[in-house]
């Protein structure tokens, strides 16, 4: 079958799912499985489709599993102990209500620097659902900027495995990286709120409803601030000093080392998290505690199937090899730093993987470099980061973030698309005109 012919079906196969999930309201789970099953029958082997489906599912529920069911114990205790509350209140009197989005937005991208997206949207989830609760702001408002904060970092930071390893294919300095990406991500991020608020501005979608969650008479008294704030900030500081240490390549031999890599991957570090958690509670029965994991565990099952098959659903066009051969196609039309760019572009949208976009991206584009006037110390650096713009956008139900910010909002697949998606295009474009304008003085 030829490149066109896949190309086309490809794209009516992510139209489907927008049609079947936001028009006619099917089970996200099921669109996803059907179109995937239909797509891979149509062009490839039907050997081949069981197992790459299953492989799809299964590795993306390797990579997101433990940290949704642990992220949701989290959000369950801070909702039932009164913590967010206390926290939403506690931030909400520093910043007052109209600035409550963008100081949520400024966390995720301060907090987008060290931990991966969805990592950081399944922690602060239940933060942005007391913010929405408390001030009567759009849900789709809130969980945007959230979402839109912590993936332009996650994009452009060498923090974040996808950059680290792109940046090591071009041989790029990382720690000019790290603060060139910083630079340019808050553009992005500026342009993704303003535009987030301009698409939920004049409509009557709801706010969370989190505060009607009846709490236990138990509970009534809320904790401190402090103890409020713990189960959420030594997760992410644990994270953020493991990403700092693996960076750094510090020897793992020195044990003091070893114990905060070992604590410091997203996994444990939610364990711990939950025990700063459990600390809330004043009653702590047995029945109490596994109460609320039965909550989070019933409320992280739906999350998980989902996200595992938008997984599914990425891997069955990757394998479709539409997003490397258009890609290669543009490598010969002399674009310059528009090339990266839109060959991380295509990838993403085709696959819906940032990390895996910057990365077979940057596997095109080096032995392209001279031909492109790229290999200078600073071309290279305006490389990686048109790549990494490229791999925001677009969003959408191929991407496990893309299902991550629609079920932990509690928001229709449709208002994702209509808000998170745009802004990640929106967010792509304005951190690639800035980049390449950039590139104008400096190259």
């Amino acid at each position: 079958m030829s490149i066109i012919a896949i190309s086309t079906l490809v794209f009516f196969s992510i139209v489907i799912i927008i049609l079947l999930t936001s028009k006619w309201k099917l089970n996200a789970f099921i669109a996803l499985f059907l179109v995937s099953l239909f797509l891979a029958l149509a062009v490839m082997p039907t050997r081949d489709i069981v197992t790459l489906m299953k492989e799809g599912f299964g590795n993306t529920m390797a990579a997101t599993g433990f940290l949704i069911i642990l992220g949701a114990i989290i959000a369950i205790l801070l909702d039932k102990t009164g913590a967010a509350i206390t926290l939403a209140n506690y931030i909400l009197s520093k910043t007052g209500e109209k600035n409550a989005a963008a100081a949520l937005g400024i966390t995720g991208f301060l907090a987008g620097m060290t931990i991966f997206c969805d990592s950081g949207f399944i922690i602060l989830s239940g933060l942005a659902k007391s913010f929405s609760s408390k001030t009567k702001s759009a849900m789709p408002f809130i969980a945007g900027v959230l979402g839109c904060s912590l993936y332009t970092v996650h994009c452009l930071v060498p923090t974040h495995p996808g950059a680290l390893a792109a940046a090591g294919i071009l041989n790029v300095n990382i720690g000019n990286l790290v603060v060139a990406g910083i630079v340019f991500a808050f553009p992005g991020f500026l342009a993704a709120y303003f535009w987030v608020r301009w698409m939920t501005k004049g409509i009557e979608y709801s706010p969370s409803l989190e505060k009607e969650i009846s709490v236990n008479s138990d509970e009534q008294i809320s904790p401190t601030v402090l103890a409020s704030f713990l189960p959420i900030a030594i997760p992410l500081l644990l994270i953020a000093i493991g990403s700092l240490l693996n960076i750094l390549k510090l020897s793992a031999a020195n044990s003091f080392v070893s114990i905060f890599v070992f604590i410091g991957q997203p996994i444990i570090a939610l364990v711990i998290g939950v025990v700063f958690a459990l600390r809330l509670l004043k009653n702590k029965t047995m029945a109490t505690v596994n109460s609320v994991f039965e909550t989070a565990i019933e409320k992280a099952g739906p999350i998980l199937i989902v996200t595992a098959a938008g997984g599914m659903f990425g891997m069955i066009i990757k394998e479709t090899g539409v997003g490397t051969s258009v890609g290669m196609a543009l490598s010969y039309t002399g674009l310059g730093l528009a090339i990266p760019f839109l060959i991380a572009v295509i990838l993403k949208t085709a696959q819906g993987s940032s990390t895996v976009a910057i990365i077979t991206t940057a596997s095109i584009v080096v032995p392209m470099l001279p031909v492109l006037g790229l290999e200078s110390e600073s071309g290279k650096l305006f490389t990686m980061l048109a790549m990494g713009a490229g791999s925001m956008m677009v969003s959408h139900a191929n991407d496990s973030y893309f299902w991550v910010i629609t079920k932990f909002s509690g928001i229709h697949a449709d208002i994702t698309l209509r808000v998170f998606s745009t802004a990640t295009a929106i967010m792509g474009l304005t951190v690639f005109i800035c980049v390449w304008i950039a590139s104008l003085f400096f190259s």
